[in-house]
Order: structure tokens, then sequence, then C-alpha cells
């Protein structure tokens, strides 16, 4: 017989080498949790959209992870990308792509117009495929809360494309907020300034109808929107302002600017939603067709815990709250885009303290959030075990556009109404007058006080699409 030490030293062998085995035929899957991919492997990620906003997006993880198709309906934005990508496969039609590549795909990112964004999303998330994004999530309410809803239930990690929830200055805005710094928050206001190029908006649909171009199927890019001619106002760029296809100004920044303030807040449900734009003294043949050229929109949240009621205010096309008497002369107000919130003690200009006197005289605010290793990095780390990134789905991207989406309906309930049928309501909408303020029920997913207003909250899809 051998000496104890020996023993000991067989046993420990032999376990050890029993344990290395097991690690070996344990299921993929299981080494990064349900649903995840193991943190030892790299991704492989199909692009959905992937001209423009799409091309950089895929190139932001091609560092580390495979890029295994890239799908487009455009042609042309599919060989552009082959060119750093000449192994991944083509497609024009996501639905082809994910039949017939489904095991070799793990992630998609979705950067399509904004129409196409939850039918990708979905399909992708009830395959099983991890999922980011681009904002502002969904094109309706309908959308968004399904966007919410099946990530949780599959289980997968998501990511929405607003990409500066990741920096410092929301979390040092909610530390702000904590430390009490400007006391108990009454309004939020956040604003953008978009020029017509990028998003046209306040215009009928043309009338011409030049051929389409062979490198698009346009039919494919249409998708569940309702078909129509097509026209270079929609595709390559221009397509954001139009209705069918986009959400204008509020839905193009608005998941950017609102989202510190609802995380430091924790806005849940709006209890009221408003608007006025420019779109109102506008024929319905533009009003039904694109956002306006500039808006005024305001969500009424109710207390909630140790927080008071707050209004939140949206600005666009050149309007911009009052200039806050805080700030210095000589500090730029209100161009491009931004936020402001107003607490009875004070006032937070993007995330920091004003005015600058106040803001020394206060002193960083103390820490207890942890930073981000960065946008991308949370959603590839949450791919394989981690923990959810900031901007995912069901905590916060789903809720949060959901909100935004809200405005664009009061924005648009005068839209229609040459299309439905005479009631009090859109009798009296014709004459000029609304609701004062359409008063939304989010438990139960309606506006109790504008049956308009709900036909709106999830538009029909064209035979062949679905979520």
């Amino acid at each position: 017989m051998g000496s104890k030490s020996e023993i000991n030293r067989r046993q420990f062998m032999t376990a050890g080498a029993a344990a290395a085995a097991a690690f070996t035929i344990v299921p993929r899957h299981v080494l990064g949790g349900e649903g995840q991919t193991p943190p030892s492997s790299k991704l492989n990620v199909a692009g959905i959209g992937v001209g423009g906003m799409g091309s950089g997006d895929i190139r932001s993880v091609a560092s580390s992870e495979n890029i295994v198709a890239l799908c487009d309906a455009d042609r042309n934005s599919i060989e552009r990308n082959k060119k750093d990508f000449p192994n991944a496969k083509g497609y024009t039609d996501f639905r082809k792509m994910f039949q017939e590549m489904d095991k070799q795909i793990d992630a998609v990112i979705v950067a399509t117009p904004d129409h196409v964004h939850a039918a990708a999303s979905i399909m992708a998330m009830k395959m099983g495929k991890h999922v980011h994004c681009q904002k502002p999530l969904a094109r309706s309410p309908y959308e968004c809360r399904q966007m919410g809803k099946v990530a949780r239930e599959m289980k997968v990690a998501t990511q929405m494309g607003n990409f500066g929830q990741a920096g410092d200055g929301p979390r040092v805005l909610a530390e702000y907020i904590k430390a009490g710094a400007i006391g108990t928050v009454r309004e939020v206001h956040a604003w953008t300034n978009r020029y017509g190029p990028i998003s046209a908006r306040g215009i009928a649909r043309p009338k011409d109808t030049p051929p389409v171009p062979p490198n698009m199927d346009w039919d494919l890019w249409v998708g569940p929107s309702p078909m129509r001619p097509y026209h270079p106002c929609y595709h390559p760029f221009s397509w954001r302002g139009w209705w069918d296809f986009g959400t204008g100004c509020l839905g193009d920044i608005g998941c950017h600017e609102m989202s510190a303030a609802f995380k430091a807040l924790k806005l849940g449900h709006p209890t009221a939603v408003e608007a006025c734009s420019s779109n109102h003294q506008m024929p319905p043949e533009v009003t039904r067709e694109t956002a306006p050229v500039s808006s005024i929109t305001r969500w009424y949240f109710p207390a909630e815990g140790d927080r008071g009621p707050v209004t939140v205010t949206w600005w666009d096309g050149g309007l911009k709250p009052p200039r806050p008497e805080e700030l210095e002369p000589d500090r730029e107000w209100c161009e491009g885009d931004g936020c402001m919130v107003v607490g009875d003690k004070g006032k937070i200009l993007g995330h920091r303290l004003i005015p600058e006197a106040k803001a020394k005289e206060f002193g960083k605010p103390p820490q207890f959030l942890p930073r981000s290793p960065g946008h991308w990095k949370e959603w590839l780390d949450a791919c394989k075990g981690g923990k959810p990134a900031g901007s995912n789905f069901p905590d916060h991207a789903a809720h949060l556009a959901e909100v935004v989406m809200l405005g664009n309906i009061a924005i648009r309930i005068r839209h229609r109404l040459d299309e439905l049928p005479k009631t009090a309501e859109t009798e009296a909408l014709r004459r000029g007058g609304s609701p004062e303020k359409l008063k939304w029920d989010g438990e139960n997913f309606r506006f109790t006080n504008s049956e308009v207003a709900n036909a709106l909250l999830n538009p029909p899809y064209r035979e062949g699409w679905t979520l």
C-alpha cells in the first residue's frame, strides 16, 4: 500500500480528471446560463438593415464577434458590407435568413427603418436570438410593449440603441437628484432641432412614381406598412418623417434625451398626454403622411413612492423651453439636443447643476451607481451570461419607447378624420376641438377618453406580416 499522501494524490487526480471530462460534455447553452452564450465563445451575429447606422453597428462588434449574415432590402448595402465581411451570407428577407441560418445565428443587430424594428426583433427573440435594436425600439405603443413582453418571456439579452445611456452623465444625474441637489423634482424638459434633410416633415406624399431601382426589393422594404409606390424621398435616408415608416423628431431623439430622467425618477405610466404642433394647421394630405415641422408634447406622471408628480415636456423644430434664470448669459441655450430637470431648489442642465457656481459649491454627488463598461459591451456581456444591459427591453427600453410613442399619438389624433365614421368625438375633432388631454390607462393599455387615439395604438400590419 502506498502512503496516505500518495492515496490523496491519486484521489485528487482521479476526481480532477472526472470533473474535466464532465465539463467537456456540458451543453453549450448551460455554460452561459439559460438561453445564453458561454462567456468564452464568440457570438455569431447577423445584421438586419446594414445601410447607414446598421453598417456602423455591425462594425462596433466585429472586432470581438463573428459577422455571419447581412440582411437588407437594398442589395447595394449588402455588397458594400461584403467587402469587409466576405464570409457573411447576404439576404434581402430576414425571414428567409432565419429559416436557413437558425442554428448559425446567436444574436442580431436590427437597424432597419422604424416600421420593421418590431417584426424583425420579435421574430429573432422568439427563435432565442439576442437582439440589439436601434431606437426608438418600435413605431407604435403596442409594438413597444410586445418587444418588452417577448424579451422577458424568452430570457434573451437585449439592448436599445440609445448609446448615451451607458455614459457617466445619466448616472451623475440620478446621483444629483438622490443627493437632493435640486430638491423635489417637478419638471423635465427635453428637446431637439433636427433639420429638414435628416427628417423631412410637414409635406404631402409625392405624386410622381419613379421606377424602383434594380438594387431594391421595394415590397420587402415597405414590409408591414401599407404598400405605396417607390420614391427616393423614402429611401435611402429620409424615411424618418413619414408616419408609415418613421416616428418623426420625437421618435428619433426622444429615447435619447429622456432616458436618463426616466431612470433617475423611475417614471412609470403617465396618466395623460397632450400635444400641439405645426401639423394642426396643415391639410389632411400633409398631416396624414408626415410628422410636424415643430411640436410640443407633454406627459403627466403621478406621484409614486417618495417622488411627487412630474411633467415631462418635449420641444422640437426650433421650439424650446424658457431660458432658465440660473444659466449664465454667455452659456449656450437649447441648441441641438438636450434635457433639463427642474426641482424646487434648482435645475440640472444636461448632467450638470446650473449655474456653474452652484455646481462648484455642491461638488460631486455621492456615487451609488456602478459605471458602465460601454454600451456595446453591456449587451455583449449580457449575451454571454452577464447582467442585463442598461437599456434592455423589459426593464427600460420598451417602457420608455412606449411612452414616447404615446406622444406621437397625441400629435396625430386629427390626422385620419376623413377616413373615420362620424361620431361625437370625430365631429368635435373636425371642428378643431379635442380632449384637453388624452387620459391614459397604462395597466389596461388604452385611452379612456378617445377611441380615435386608441385606433392608433396598434396600426394593422399589411397581409403577410405579423408579430
